[in-house]
């Protein structure tokens, strides 16, 4: 079969999440070659095999962790010229989708953001992605040179597939542009015990609804519960009730979870745009007129207060 490059997000080598996802939707158009830049490849090469790359091909420099986006993009173009893939697949980050966009124009190819489904077509990878806040869904294809796409996580399932996963070198040759913007500090992000926002497999928000910060226990208590991440609207963002890196919407971060719970969300089309794609939507709020209602699989019109501590205790006697 025709092979596919799939980059890795990694954390020296620890593979996240949503590479084990495209590593999924490679196999439905190729054979998946993992490219790996950075530390840690010894690390991420048996779980990058385990889930299916027939190839992992690493590069290791300075330039990857000292530099932003373009020594990556120096090492997909070198990859896509090694391989001559049917496709190259990105997660859908901020990154991921400025290395993508790079990619393709030095590639001389077109470009898909934010998918949330690859398939075979006749005539190349096919893929969904939501357009107009989620008010439509597009099949689209590249029609020229190497599709590249950006895929959202969560839109596939992680599946062991053994494969060789056989480590090769990827000669890497940096451009002028490489060394442009320098990191010149990181600063760890203080660790909650929750999933990543856009990469959990379910997400609690609250909105304007919530009434305060102080109430916004409720809704970790209740996510916590779940093991699922906390999300805020941009209205309770805006209020200072929670920080803008849990705003989910359009100006936020877009999300697409299993299950989504809005809690006192009206659901504004801002909001909407950044989960509707989400699989389960359950949405609680004391206005039975509200937007929101119009998107859910499941509503409960009531007081939040009242519903969502039932909800967790529920949840808790369950679980134990």
């Amino acid at each position: 079969m025709a092979e596919v490059l799939v980059l890795v997000d990694h954390v020296d080598g620890a593979v996240r999440k949503p590479t084990l996802e495209l590593l999924t939707l490679a196999r439905r158009i190729g054979d998946p070659v993992a490219v790996h830049l950075g530390p840690g490849a010894e690390t991420a090469a048996p779980v990058l095999a385990e889930h299916g790359a027939v190839k992992v091909l690493t590069a290791d420099a300075p330039e990857f962790t000292d530099y932003l986006v373009v020594p990556k993009v120096d090492a997909l173009q070198a990859a896509a010229a090694a391989v001559s893939p049917v496709a190259v697949l990105v997660a859908s980050s901020a990154e991921g989708k400025e290395v993508a966009a790079r990619l393709a124009l030095r590639l001389g190819s077109g470009i898909i953001t934010d998918a949330t489904d690859v398939v075979a077509g006749d005539d190349g990878p096919v893929a969904t992605q939501s357009a107009f806040a989620a008010a439509f869904t597009t099949r689209s294809r590249v029609s020229r040179g190497v599709p590249v796409i950006t895929v959202k996580p969560n839109s596939a399932p992680v599946e062991a597939a053994p494969a060789a996963g056989a480590v090769e070198p990827l000669a890497v040759t940096f451009g002028e542009l490489a060394t442009g913007t320098k990191v010149v500090s990181r600063t760890p992000r203080k660790s909650t015990g929750r999933p990543e926002l856009t990469e959990a497999a379910i997400v609690v928000s609250g909105g304007r609804g919530v009434n305060g910060a102080e109430n916004f226990s409720v809704i970790e208590e209740l996510a916590d519960s779940l093991g699922a991440a906390v999300g805020a609207s941009r209205a309770a963002v805006d209020a200072g009730w929670y920080p803008h890196s849990n705003q989910v919407g359009q100006t936020g971060k877009s999300v697409s979870p299993q299950l989504y719970i809005a809690n006192g969300i009206s659901g504004a089309i801002q909001h909407r745009a950044g989960m509707q794609t989400s699989k389960t939507i359950v949405a609680v709020n004391k206005d039975a007129e509200a937007p929101i209602f119009d998107l859910v699989d499941y509503g409960v019109v009531g007081d939040l207060f009242q519903v969502v501590p039932q909800l967790t205790e529920e949840i808790k006697t369950r679980k134990g």
